[in-house]
């Protein structure tokens, strides 16, 4: 690999800390020896621990990221209001990409091997510090060793979603003379190595809630592990691995048979999590988001406070709060959210009308997408053609009459972008409940277990409970009936949450949706009235089934003859 194999013995012992977060700890920006960094004179150690401490921003912040967008805008739930033929995630929902062009920012093999090696370089060497504090009767620096594998197993999950299996390193620090033209390890063997990491880690990490929340609540908890492993067993228990294998026989990119056993350890690793006390659903939807360390919070990359959602995403056409309106979320995402009865607008109950569309619906759609007529900077936004922020004149401005709400804070009534927590969250416990209630749901089909799963979200989301207390939800719905609407309330749920994107392609549904048109809305404004019309906004393709796994890095595999391309490729 290549960040392994060209890098000398000299530079192994050199590390700067990464400096995109100014919530961790800060390490001297110089290079030091290892010996300094893992002192056995450190009985407090400092400086160990800020070794660990500039591991943490090698996960990702999802604000933007992919060449300044969200990864969703590569998806069916949005696009790019900058797209183009060079735009990142325009390449990635057009199918522009091959093993030599993929975009850099979706282009992950060897970032994430270098988090994996500095988590070695931890694991390895902490030992030698004696480290006198204690956390719960044992030395604190079993804490920080557990951290560091729950990061080196959170590295290994990234990349194995995106390429199915890939080569395990153990606690391996490779050097100049060692031989590492590996091969890929199947995907169950990376799917077994990330659930034994985390049992094995499980209890000698920090609990919730934290002795000191300021300090720590970056840190990695034994319900991040558990949650880890839930996720991992979902993923593995999920269609494109579990009976969908785009190679049937090929074990790097999944399992030869489809067992009903994988989605049981999902839904039995879910409801770990959910028994574990300390998380539960915020009352208001809009609250996860924006306050600090809340109690729906699993795992999360800290950023701090600012307004940088907003000066990136918000509407256009306010000169005191001035954005680029980067986000256009598609007509299909907006059609998605049901009425505040639950009902999906395509049901003639459902009390939709179509002349004013965004009237009565699920609450999670304003919080998520501004429409017209949204409350914003103490205006009523005007997203008609020719107004105030759809002009349609050379400035970048929505190209779906849509934009982006989610993640800013409670500007409806303001003049300006106020700042407010950006905190990016990587898990959160309503991603337990409903991974709970899609492998429950596949086991045993929609039981009362998953209806109440659903329900809790529903509820917590302000929809009405309706007659039969079912939050809009059908009754006696079949395995395959749930199955839709549970995929659909991930929809909405975790909408521009990186989640989406890998949804599509571990159901094996994006060679279905990643085909049709992007949808967006032309409102026509003449007097006083409203004319809707839904239009294409983008020519979508996903090319099945090579697209459903990247491919590995050209030049990882042109340099090691033991690296196997991923079929397609």
């Amino acid at each position: 690999m290549k960040k392994i194999k060209n890098i000398s013995i000299a530079v192994l012992t050199l590390f700067v800390i990464l400096s995109g977060c100014k919530k961790y700890e800060q390490f001297p920006v110089d290079k030091v020896g290892i010996q300094y960094v893992f002192d056995p004179k450190d009985s407090l150690g400092t400086n160990a621990k800020e070794f660990l401490y500039g591991i943490y921003p090698i996960l990702k912040s999802g604000h933007n990221r992919v060449g300044g967008d969200y990864l969703d805008a590569a998806s069916d739930d949005a696009m790019s209001s900058a797209s183009g033929p060079t735009n990142q995630v325009t390449i990635l929902s057009t199918a522009a990409y091959n093993s030599y062009t993929i975009p850099a920012d979706e282009n992950l093999w060897a970032y994430y091997y270098t988090g994996i090696r500095k988590s070695n370089i931890f694991v390895n060497n902490i030992d030698l510090v004696p480290v006198m504090a204690k956390y719960k009767g044992y030395s604190q620096k079993y804490v920080w060793k557990s951290e560091a594998r729950f990061l080196r197993a959170m590295f290994y999950f990234e990349l194995v979603k995106r390429y199915g299996g890939v080569p395990l390193l153990g606690n391996k620090v490779f050097t100049i003379s060692d031989n590492v033209a590996l091969p890929r390890n199947s995907f169950d063997d990376c799917i077994k190595y990330i659930v034994s990491e985390c049992d094995a880690i499980k209890d000698t990490l920090l609990t919730t809630p934290f002795d000191n929340p300021n300090a720590d609540a970056h840190r990695v908890t034994k319900g991040a592990a558990l949650a880890l492993k839930a996720k991992a067993l979902l993923y593995a228990a999920s269609p494109l691995f579990n009976g969908g294998n785009i190679d049937a026989a090929n074990p790097l990119t999944g399992y030869a048979d489809n067992s009903t056993a994988r989605w049981a350890a999902a839904a039995a690793a879910e409801k770990d999590v959910m028994n574990l006390g300390g998380y539960a659903l915020l009352t208001n939807y809009k609250d996860i988001f924006l306050t600090q360390n809340n109690a729906e919070m699993i795992l999360i990359r800290q950023t701090g406070s600012d307004n940088i959602v907003e000066s990136t995403n918000a509407p256009i056409g306010f000169p005191g709060a001035a954005s680029k309106g980067q986000t256009s979320p598609s007509q299909q995402l907006v059609d998605a959210y049901p009425m505040n009865n639950g009902l999906p607008i395509t049901d003639p109950s459902s009390g939709y009308d179509s002349n004013n569309p965004y009237v009565n619906r699920d609450p999670r759609l304003t919080y998520t997408v501004f429409y017209n007529g949204a409350r914003w900077l103490n205006s009523d936004l005007q997203l008609y053609e020719g107004g105030q922020s759809k002009p349609n004149t050379s400035l970048q401005q929505t190209k779906t009459g849509y934009y982006m709400r989610k993640f800013m804070g409670n500007e409806e009534n303001t003049n300006s972008f106020q700042s407010h927590n950006a905190d990016w969250l990587i898990i959160r416990f309503a991603d337990v409940i409903l991974g709970y209630a899609e492998a429950e749901n596949e086991v045993n089909g929609a039981t009362g277990d998953v209806y109440d799963a659903m329900i809790r979200i529903r509820k917590r989301a302000g929809l009405t409970a309706g007659g039969n207390g079912l939050y809009g939800l059908k009754a006696g719905m079949s395995k395959d009936e749930m199955r839709d609407a549970i995929h659909n309330e991930r929809r909405l749920e975790f909408a521009f949450e990186e989640s989406r994107y890998w949804d599509l392609r571990r159901w094996k549904t994006a060679g279905t949706l990643m085909n049709e048109p992007l949808k967006g809305m032309s409102i026509s404004k003449i007097g006083s009235s409203l004319t809707y019309n839904v239009v294409t906004a983008q020519a979508n393709k996903f090319t099945a089934p090579q697209m459903y796994l990247y491919p590995i890095p050209y030049d990882e595999v042109l340099k090691n003859p033991n690296m196997k391309q991923n079929p397609g490729w």
